[in-house]
Formats: C-alpha cells, structure tokens, sequence
C-alpha cells in the first residue's frame, strides 16, 4: 500500500469509529438491540454439527480390547471402525421441523462410505429440516468382536435409542425417525426395520427400537448365495455362515405387517447388488401390507454415478412429503 492510498483508509476508519461513538451516546438502547441480534442470527443457521461416542461413558457391547484401528481409505472411505460415533446435524431452528433422521452409510460391511454417504447426506436433510444422525457403525471383526455379526445392528439400535431418549432435548419428535441406508448400509438399515422387536443392546425402560420409515438406496437384502453381495456376506457372516444366520439376516425373510413403511431406490443395471434385492423386499413388504414404494432407474449402476443427486433425493422428499413425515411440528 501506497502514502497515497493509506491516508484515505485511516481517514474512514477514524470517521467510522467516531459515528460509532456518537450513534451510541445518542441511542442508548442499540447495544440492548444488538445483543439481540446474534439470537436471532444464530436461528437462521444449524448448530455446529457434533460428534458424540455412541455409548457414551460406557463400555461398547460385544467388544475385544484392542486399540483403535480406524484410518482413512480409498475415495474418503474410513477402514476398520470400532469405536462407533454418533454424528449429529440438528437444523436451524427457522427450519426445523421436529422430524429427523438416521443415516448409514454403505461400504461392503469392510468400509464406510463416508464422504459421498455419510456428512453430505446428513447435510441434505439438515437443510430440508431435519435433524440428521450420520451413524459410524462398527465394521465387522473377528478381532475387535465376540461376535462379529450382531456388531452393526447394535449400533444401529443404540443410535436409534439415544435419538428417542434425546428427543425433547434436541426438539425431535419420537414418532417422525426415519433410517436411510446405502448399499452394506442399507443392509444394517433393513436389519434395523425388520428386527425391533428383540433387543441386542441394553434397554431396560424398552424404548421403542422401531423405525418410523425406511429409504433404502441400492440395498443389500438377502444373504442368500444367489442373491446377496458376497463380499458383504462374508465380511458380516463369515465364509460358511449358517442356513439360520443367512435366514436371519435375510431382511425379506423378516418381514412383518408390523414393517416401517419403506421407499426403495435402485438402478436396474447395478452390477454389484443386483436390483432382485429390492424387487424381492418390494414383494415381502407388499403381501405384508406394509406402505412400500419403489424406484428403479434403468441407468445408474451402483452407487448412481449416472443420476444427478438432486434426482433421486427429490424422490425421497416428494414420498417425504407426501406422508407428513416432515411436516413442521405442532408446538
């Protein structure tokens, strides 16, 4: 900066801070008005999102001592989680409306997900009005689990039953959490759908662990060899797992009229989980009786790569919208 360009700066700083001094001496009550003002800012826009360990203080269920493992992988991925977090994304409160969210990212049940499927997801729905919890779900392990395939769906219902205890604090509604899940992800969001009536984590007071809907996009359903993603298979049950562990986490197979209404997204050319996925958990949740809806893109391969974002989200918050789930709530 110039002589010549210098004088003029402080000259307007010096006029600026003596208006300041005589707007203040002449109205009193502007600092009482501005103190104001960063309320009402602070309405306009989301909190800080927060990320809170998903048992709190307390010991992880089902879990081996061993260190914390997690690092960074391929294309904003996260390899080998074990210490499962909650990541909350509560809306501004001009535009909250009481309903919120569970997000499980996918990634073969050996990753997650989390750049495209996790936060950005979660930040979707913060801006729709939702309160959005991006779930970081432990990995299955044989090294870091007793059991390997109950891990997931014990952070999934503790993730559900934390939202429904802290309802009234974040100003949630407990009867409008829906689930969405990707792929691995939608697999453990089925899971959670269709298994709510027994408990794998403590829950003395029985909070309700049912979902109010479901959005499930390319998910993995069955785990039947003709059917499932096999490296998700075996990342959650094992090489030879048994006809009663491939039952049970078939989620077609567990369906009941008692299902969460669910909104299903597809591509009908995805080379990785076929679509028969959702066609065969259309066709439980319809002879149940249970609401469903379905969309199958003709182009978009697995994880849509082909469909702009903006598409099959618009999807997901006409059917949304067309149910109430996200109507402002009643004060």
């Amino acid at each position: 900066m110039n002589n010549k360009c210098r004088t003029p700066f402080f000259g307007a700083a010096a006029l600026a801070i003596g208006l300041t001094a005589i707007q203040a001496q002449q109205a009193p009550a502007l600092p009482t008005q501005s103190t104001q003002i960063p309320e009402r800012l602070r309405n306009l826009f989301p909190p800080t999102p927060q990320s809170l360990p998903l048992y709190g203080d307390g010991e992880i269920p089902n879990s081996k001592p061993t260190p914390d493992g997690e690092s960074a992988g391929l294309m904003g991925s996260l390899t080998k989680v074990s210490r499962p977090t909650l990541e909350v994304f509560l809306p501004a409160k001009v535009k909250a409306t009481g309903a919120s969210i569970l997000i499980f990212p996918g990634g073969g049940y050996v990753g997650l997900t989390w750049v495209s499927e996790g936060p950005s997801i979660a930040q979707f729905f913060q801006d729709h009005g939702f309160a959005a919890f991006v779930v970081k779900y432990r990995l299955p392990s044989d090294v870091t689990m007793v059991d390997k395939s109950i891990g997931p769906i014990q952070d999934a219902q503790q993730a559900i039953l934390t939202v429904r205890q802290r309802a009234k604090e974040w100003n949630l509604d407990p009867n409008r959490i829906g689930i969405i899940g990707f792929s691995a992800g939608g697999h453990l969001a089925s899971t959670l759908g269709t298994h709510f009536l027994k408990s794998y984590v403590a829950n003395p007071n029985q909070v309700s662990l049912r979902p109010d809907f479901m959005i499930l996009v390319y998910p993995v359903i069955s785990m039947d060899s003709k059917l499932t993603h096999m490296g998700s298979r075996v990342a959650l049950l094992g090489a030879q797992p048994t006809d009663e562990q491939v039952k049970l986490f078939s989620s077609d197979l567990q369906v009941t009229d008692a299902s969460p209404p669910t909104l299903l997204l597809h591509a009908a050319d995805d080379r990785l989980v076929d679509v028969d996925n959702s066609i065969q958990f259309f066709e439980a949740l319809r002879h149940a009786k249970v609401p469903v809806d379905v969309t199958i893109f003709d182009k978009g391969q697995h994880g849509f790569p082909l469909i702009p974002k903006d598409q099959w989200q618009a999807i997901a918050m006409h059917w949304i919208d067309k149910n109430h789930w996200a109507d402002l709530k009643t004060q």
